[in-house]
Parts: C-alpha cells; sequence; structure tokens
C-alpha cells in the first residue's frame, strides 16, 4: 500500500485559532484533507459522525474543555484504534509522558510544520507495513 496524502484526512485539534489556521493550511498545501475542532469535544463530535473518515489526529496537549489532548488520545486508542496520533506538547515531561499515548511520542513545541508533514508520513507508512503484515 502507498502513501497518499490526498485519501487521507487529518483531524485537527488546537484551541488557538491562528495555530490552528496556520497548521491546516499547511497541511492542506501538503495535499491532506483537514477537519478542524478547537477542542476535544468538538473532536469527538467529529469522530462520532458515521461519514467522517479521521486517519491521523494532531492534537495540542493542553486546551479547555472536558478533555485534555491525553484525555482525547486515551478516548481514540479505546473507541477508534485505527486513527494515528500525534500530541503536540510545550513541557519536557508532557512530551515524555505522551511516549506512552503516541506511537511516536508527544512532537515538543515549537515544532516546524515539516517536522509534523514528517511524523504523519512515518506513522501512516508504518499503518501501511502492518496493514501489509495481515
Amino acid at each position: 500500500m502507498t502513501h497518499n496524502p490526498t485519501s487521507e484526512t487529518v483531524l485537527l485539534v488546537n484551541d488557538d485559532v491562528i495555530v490552528r489556521m496556520e497548521i491546516a493550511e499547511y497541511l492542506r498545501a501538503c495535499g491532506y484533507r483537514v477537519t478542524e475542532a478547537a477542542n476535544a469535544d468538538e473532536a469527538l463530535t467529529v469522530l462520532s459522525q458515521q461519514n467522517v473518515t479521521v486517519d491521523v489526529i494532531f492534537s495540542d496537549l493542553r486546551m479547555p474543555g472536558s478533555l485534555d489532548g491525553f484525555g482525547l488520545s486515551r478516548w481514540v486508542r479505546t473507541h477508534r484504534p485505527e486513527i494515528d496520533f500525534i500530541l503536540a506538547a510545550t513541557e519536557q515531561r508532557a512530551v515524555d509522558a505522551a511516549g506512552d499515548m503516541c506511537a511516536d511520542g508527544a512532537l515538543p513545541k515549537p515544532y516546524e510544520p515539516q517536522t509534523l508533514l514528517d511524523r504523519i508520513k512515518r506513522l501512516r507508512a508504518a499503518r501501511d507495513r502492518n496493514k501489509s503484515d495481515w
């Protein structure tokens, strides 16, 4: 299976509208479909829709609402394990703790958009390899 970003959707979860818009614009320019959510509650609403496909979630760790990034990650791992998950965090201990929640650990902030893109590609390639092993 070949990695084809034009057929993949990223759910971008970040309460900072400026950051969210910049990341979304960058990922769209790279060929991804992007759905945006301001917090985990909005993300869960998106994930509960039957007609929405999500391949990767990129979420900030700290955000307002009933769940933070860790809580959203736990929910996804339990209810939608087919979705790859990337957390972004500022504090080093949060980055370290995210290693248990995300296959590649948290993406430390600040990060370059290319670093995010590389992380998405690496996760999707690993998932494709695992599918071919079935």
